[in-house]
């Protein structure tokens, strides 16, 4: 990585504010507002997240509910692709796939709409971050089972100790901000 790489990963990383006890005590919850607020930081973080798929064929985006959304769009905006929003249940209006997926404490649930991929579709899974692996998991056997093809998965933050990538098979994550402890 460039000195300058350098310079601006550590200007992101200056950007995450970490919320002790947040949603529950003993978390340490990576609030990505300020960056969303600072318009240079914002738009690093967005060109991060593309810069591996610019010179790749990409067909759809898509993005995790909910902040998958907010960096989704501005990729699949910047690649020249379409954007497929993956929600939780009871969000999408039209005939839906719906997968089941497990969390530390119990199962989630994530739906696409039935069309919104298709066979021989090339797909770039996005969210703001990676940690145990469960919702970036269903999105992509949502994605499989459409019978597109998953080019790669980027994230803005990667909790690395959490090891969430062990779910993910043999997918191509992309990481920016990658913290290997809690801390």
């Amino acid at each position: 990585m460039e000195r300058d790489d350098r310079i601006r990963i550590t200007k992101l990383r200056e950007l995450i504010r970490d919320v002790p006890d947040f949603p529950k005590p003993g978390i340490i919850f990576k609030d990505i507002t300020p960056l969303l607020g600072d318009p240079a930081g914002l738009s690093l973080a967005v060109e991060y997240l593309t810069q591996p798929f610019r010179h790749t064929h990409i067909d759809r985006v898509v993005g995790a509910e909910s902040r998958g959304f907010i960096f989704g769009t501005a990729v699949a905006r910047n690649l020249s692709a379409g954007f497929v929003p993956v929600r939780k249940p009871g969000k999408l209006p039209c005939e839906k796939a719906a997968v089941e997926y497990e969390l530390e404490y119990g199962t989630d649930r994530v739906e696409m709409h039935m069309d919104a991929v298709r066979p021989g579709h090339r797909v770039l899974i996005i969210d703001d971050l990676l940690a145990t692996g469960g919702t970036m998991a269903g999105c992509c056997e949502l994605v499989a089972s459409r019978g597109a093809e998953i080019v790669g998965i980027a994230v803005l933050i990667e909790l690395a100790f959490l090891n969430g990538r062990s779910k993910l098979g043999e997918y191509p994550v992309h990481s920016i901000l990658r913290f290997d402890s809690e801390s």
